[in-house]
């Protein structure tokens, strides 16, 4: 049975759990829930009365408590205690004493004009909820002394409860016994795995063979191609089941961190400039993400990294390098000229809560700006006990200043993109009434979200001399704290999700309610143990993911056709997921085949070049954008400028993410333009030609010739039929040239094998990963 319904059977109603079922979400068992609301009773008709308990209390949170809660409830009526429910509201009393059928509630209920409508569209109650009011007013609607209903207490069929599976304390679940084969080798997630398979009658793929092995490792740790001789060598050296050295090879190599930046970068909004029309640069953005791939390869853990993100102005051991790293704190888009400061303000502190929330906690706690969030335990003031961490900072104003100057002299260093707070006694915030600025209802106290009372905080107040409020670093404390039961999923998800195309939770950025529910929630909170219990070492887990079976199976499986009856979208993780590079992998690998590669690490990035097609429209394109010289051009794709306003064309047709707002998870498209791109885009032109000329045409070296380009562009010799089909290529091509543009010879043969270059660039084998 699925452990996200396992947590709530010991403590939820049969008619909750029914009602869970219903919503279809995925689990480990099946795809898909059967819709058993439509054959079950909601609720138990061999029950006597009506339980406040059993059946009117999960009604009343379900249908009423939502709208009719709080310091001003709809139609003054406040249905979450008795006091509430026996005062009524504005159109008078709620029960009847004298005729109790003919209550104003029931009345409202019975005639479907509670609940309101919801887009046009009647939410009349089910007949059996209609009589189980009845039945509770008639018997005198007793109310438990001193029960509250809270919206968030439970989980229900339209809306997640504290009770969620994701609040829950990570606890180390056993490893399952198995009897796979794959899983002899005793390894942790091979048995996990197993432990759904198996019931299913399925089992994993073979183990990818050692070449597919060590292609799809240098692309998962360092998202570069092997070269043939790096091919050659680990060939040798990996044993039949051990490619333990290949990866501690590669977890020590500078190019590890870049890969695994880029992933961070996609997921805080990381640009080099504000947005908007002007799109200013931001000075320094660049030394953030130096500051990313530093941290990701010396092995920080991840609870000091998210400290210094968002505090590194604050801590202990305050350095230049960790107030760089609060420049994640001003990665956002920035309007110079917004229409109204006061609502600006807002805008910029909602930016702040969602990049926060959704990065480390995985929740979309923005959406309670204005009311409390719909569907997961959020209410509106928690947005604003969050947002006011980040209230004593530079919002609005401050930050013209500090875009507009080379330095951060508030932060004691120079040349620093980074946030300190401007006051350390910030003045109010106030909750806003539908999220408006000129609305302001309650003073909110800064502090932590409410998910777990347990582990609820309201931030501590400074001495008056103090240079700082402490509140963000107050905040990090709470997320990164081992007890934080969303933290460390969050993080072995994103994980897992870059090793295998998916997470075992399918919307990172989401483990609330709307969120998938994790396919192996053992695995999850097994790795999430791991990951905490270690130290928080990011690159253990990567051992761990990397050393498993799982990990080393083929993406063909001989049932693949039986499996994906049962399976299409392997969530079972029955076999490995083929994947096409990314943007940046494929650039990287045109200049590794091409040989021109420039693997330098850090520094200032380049400026790509951009078409002339592609500026138009651009404002001041002349004056605005200058392309980097061509040689610097040649270093590694994360090094690019990043431009919101001007994205290169070619790494976007390759669903390279906007920057607007955090990315969890990136498109990942088939379309006709990535194959007219790779024909006929000039970068990929001149990568085919830059692999040509590596070789020396002469005459009567055609095999060579050959052997050459097939070794840059696949780590490989092509094999005989391969052989004899790009000599025919290449006699083709030379005598069409000479025929076409009046070549000569050689000129023709340096033409025909860049003309086989530029095919050899465009197969799957070159732009995907088995």
């Amino acid at each position: 049975m699925d452990f996200a319904i396992e947590k709530h059977l010991a403590h939820i109603s049969a008619a909750r759990f029914f009602a869970f079922l219903f919503r279809g979400k995925s689990s480990t068992a099946n795809p898909r829930y059967v819709p058993l609301f439509a054959l079950v009773s909601f609720y138990s008709l061999e029950a006597v009365g009506a339980d406040f308990e059993r059946d009117v209390a999960p009604i009343l949170i379900r249908r009423c408590v939502e709208c009719h809660q709080g310091p001003e409830p709809s139609g003054g009526l406040s249905l979450n205690s008795a006091e509430g429910f026996g005062r009524g509201g504005e159109s008078g009393p709620t029960v009847s004493t004298d005729q109790p059928r003919k209550s104003l509630l029931l009345e409202r209920v019975q005639h479907g004009e509670m609940p309101p409508a919801m887009k046009g569209v009647p939410q009349k109650l089910p007949d059996v909820e209609q009589q189980v009011l009845l039945d509770w007013i008639d018997a005198g609607a007793n109310w438990p002394a001193g029960r509250v209903l809270d919206l968030y207490e439970v989980t229900t069929d339209v809306r997640g409860g504290r009770d969620w599976w994701a609040f829950q304390p990570v606890k180390r679940p056993s490893i399952p016994d198995s009897t796979s084969p794959e899983s002899s080798n005793n390894h942790p997630i091979d048995a996990f795995i197993a432990a759904a398979l198996e019931p299913n009658g399925m089992r994993p793929a073979p183990r990818a063979d050692t070449r597919t092995l060590i292609r799809r490792a240098y692309y998962d740790l360092i998202g570069l191609p092997p070269t043939f001789e790096e091919f050659e060598m680990w060939n040798q050296k990996i044993s039949a089941d051990d490619i333990q050295g290949l990866l501690e090879h590669l977890l020590s190599r500078p190019h590890f961190g870049e890969r695994w930046g880029r992933y961070w970068l996609d997921a805080v909004r990381y640009a080099e400039t504000s947005g908007y029309e002007r799109d200013q640069p931001k000075p320094f953005a660049w030394k953030y993400r130096d500051w990313v791939v530093n941290a990701i390869n010396s092995d920080m853990p991840y609870d000091q990294f998210i400290l210094h993100q968002l505090a590194g102005d604050e801590v202990v051991d305050r350095s230049e390098a960790t107030v760089i790293a609060t420049g994640f704190l001003r990665l956002g888009t920035w309007n110079d000229e917004p229409n109204d400061d006061a609502d600006y303000r807002y805008e910029r502190l909602e930016d702040l809560v969602d990049v926060t929330s959704s990065t480390f906690l995985g929740l979309t706690v923005k959406c309670a700006r204005c009311h409390d969030h719909k569907f997961d335990p959020i209410p509106q003031e928690d947005y604003y006990r969050i947002a006011a961490a980040f209230w004593p900072g530079p919002i609005v104003a401050r930050d013209r200043e500090l875009l507009g100057g080379p330095s951060t002299q508030e932060l004691g260093f120079e040349n620093v993109l980074g946030w300190t707070d401007l006051t350390a006694t910030p003045p109010p915030l106030h909750l806003l009434k539908n999220g408006e600025s000129d609305k302001p209802m309650q003073e909110v106290a800064p502090g932590t979200l409410t998910f777990a009372p347990e582990l609820q905080t309201t931030f501590a107040v400074l001495e008056a001399d103090a240079k700082t409020s402490t509140r963000r670093r107050q905040l990090a404390q709470w997320i990164a704290s081992s007890r934080n039961p969303l933290t460390a999923r969050v993080a072995v998800n994103r994980i897992w999700q870059h090793h295998f195309g998916d997470g075992l939770v399918r919307s990172p950025s989401n483990f609330g309610y709307k969120g998938e529910l994790p396919t192996h929630p053992e695995l999850l909170d097994w790795l999430a143990s791991e990951l905490i219990d270690s130290g928080w070492s990011t690159k253990h887990i990567h051992r761990l993911i990397l050393t498993s079976h799982t990990w080393q199976q083929s993406s063909l499986h001989p049932e693949a056709a039986k499996y994906a009856e049962i399976d299409a979208s392997n969530r079972f993780w029955w076999r490995a997921n083929r994947r096409r590079l990314d943007a940046e992998a494929l650039r990287d690998s045109l200049l590794v085949a091409s040989g021109e590669i420039d693997l330098r690490v850090g520094g200032e990035g380049f400026k790509p070049t951009i078409s002339a097609e592609a500026l138009e429209g651009f404002s001041r394109r002349e004056a605005a954008y200058q392309a980097s010289p061509v040689d610097e051009q040649r270093r590694r794709s994360l090094y690019s400028f990043v431009s919101r306003s001007l994205m290169p064309p070619m790494m976007t047709t390759f669903d390279q993410c906007e920057t607007t707002l955090p990315c969890a998870q990136r498109d990942v498209t088939t379309v006709p333009t990535q194959a007219l791109a790779m024909l006929n885009n000039e970068f990929v032109h001149a990568r085919s030609s830059a692999l040509a000329s590596r070789e020396v045409i002469t005459a009567n070296a055609t095999a060579e010739q050959i052997h050459f380009v097939w070794k840059h562009a696949f780590g490989r010799l092509p094999s005989d039929g391969e052989l004899e089909l790009a000599r025919e290529h290449l006699r083709t091509q030379t005598e069409n040239f000479q025929r076409t543009h009046s070549e000569d010879l050689q000129q023709a043969q340096t033409l025909a094998l860049s003309s086989l270059c530029h095919v050899l660039l465009n197969s799957n084998e070159f732009l995907y990963i088995d």
